[in-house]
């Protein structure tokens, strides 16, 4: 007992250097304080492993039910997927699809239409596989450039194109393209559309209308022809723990190119990357999921949009610009040089990321983030400027 308690004694120095969502400074990050009620999930479904899912059938059976939920959520009542890593799992195990439906076509490459703002996952995905990528402009509106994307198509039909990545929540600025458009264009020439909902995914159906934009589409589900998959993460928005990625496609028809088989377990096929894996996020997202439904998200998300707007009426008390109006719960700050701007107030204590596709500093309005802490933030970037 005396050495356990010297290990958890050091154990706790070592944590006691993170930063703590709720000290209000971790502003770049897409994750947040997870549900309460996890601390107790956690602990029930520690031993699980639905890399072994026959072993643990309730375990299974959960997840079942919770990519039902989401599902439903996606306006789709019988889905098929799996809780898993992250967003990043999810993505490529959505390209595994397209790779395999293209080598079914004859074709060695996939040739894959992806937007400017896509996930560095997908970069992974194309060192992994034999993915051609072409990459999409973006528009006045940060997205994807449909006029130039229905222009390439049609050039290229002799090519062949097997897939487009589209973005429901972009991770640099929220933003979110215009899948309506794409699903039509991708209806005419059978092409299969992914949605990278990692981060919308659990914000953009939740959103009231008085905080969508005027004049731009935040329709992005199953509902529309041609989505056959959706990467959402419940470790994002939806308030649960890490690891608790979400993959989800069409219907059980997609399986088929995922499955390896695997003789010496329960079930005799995988379809999941990771092999061992942990039952804890797909309880917790399930126990949330209960816990709060619909009213408590959507409730989540408006605070999380009031916030946002709070912290563009402090900054235009500044005279800071921001790069667009907020999609999301996300504002990129305009600043000339914010790499330097980012590590001056990391100095100061405040962590924040940068954009890639603008020079602007960017902040994640999660549910961690208070009017108070907005406030704080504010004095010490007007102070870092003076500075």
């Amino acid at each position: 007992m005396k050495k356990e308690k010297e290990i958890l004694e050091k154990l706790k120095k070592y944590r006691e250097m993170d930063l703590k969502y709720e000290d209000g400074r971790i502003l770049g990050s897409m994750c947040t304080k997870p549900h309460p009620i996890s601390k107790k999930i956690v602990e029930m479904f520690l031993e699980t492993n639905l890399g072994d899912p026959g072993l643990f059938p309730g375990t299974k059976r959960l997840e079942e039910e919770v990519i039902k939920m989401i599902g439903e959520m996606l306006h789709n009542n019988n889905p098929f997927g799996y809780i898993i890593s992250g967003g990043t799992e999810a993505n490529i195990t959505a390209m595994r699809v397209v790779k395999k439906m293209a080598k079914e076509k004859g074709r060695r490459e996939a040739n894959i239409l992806i937007p400017e703002t896509a996930h560095f996952s997908f970069e992974k995905a194309r060192e992994m596989m034999d993915l051609n990528y072409t990459v999409v402009p973006l528009d006045r509106k940060y997205t994807m450039d449909v006029k130039y994307l229905k222009d390439y198509i049609e050039d290229n039909i002799e090519k062949g194109i097997d897939g487009i990545v589209t973005i429901a929540g972009s991770t640099e600025l929220g933003t979110i393209d215009n899948i309506p458009e794409i699903s039509k264009v991708a209806k005419e020439y059978n092409i299969y559309i992914h949605v990278d909902a990692a981060f919308g995914g659990f914000v953009i159906p939740f959103l009231e209308e008085r905080y969508k934009l005027e004049g731009y589409n935040y329709h992005f589900d199953f509902s529309l022809d041609n989505i056959f998959s959706i990467t959402v993460d419940p470790h994002k928005m939806g308030l649960a723990p890490i690891p608790a990625g979400g993959i989800l496609f069409r219907d059980f028809s997609f399986k088929r190119y995922l499955d390896v088989e695997t003789p010496y377990l329960t079930e005799d096929s995988q379809a999941t990357l990771i092999g061992t894996r942990s039952g804890i996020g797909v309880a917790a997202t399930w126990g949330i999921m209960k816990v709060l439904g619909p009213d408590g998200y959507r409730e989540i998300v408006s605070q999380c949009m009031e916030n946002t707007y709070y912290l563009v009426k402090r900054m235009k008390e500044y005279s800071f610009e921001r790069v667009i109006d907020p999609v999301l719960n996300i504002v990129a700050i305009k600043d000339e040089d914010p790499v330097n701007t980012s590590l001056i107030l990391r100095k100061k204590g405040w962590y924040l990321s940068i954009c890639r596709c603008v020079d602007a500093l960017r902040i994640v309005v999660m549910p961690h983030i208070t009017k108070e802490h907005i406030d704080r933030f504010i004095d010490a970037l007007a102070q870092c400027k003076r500075d």
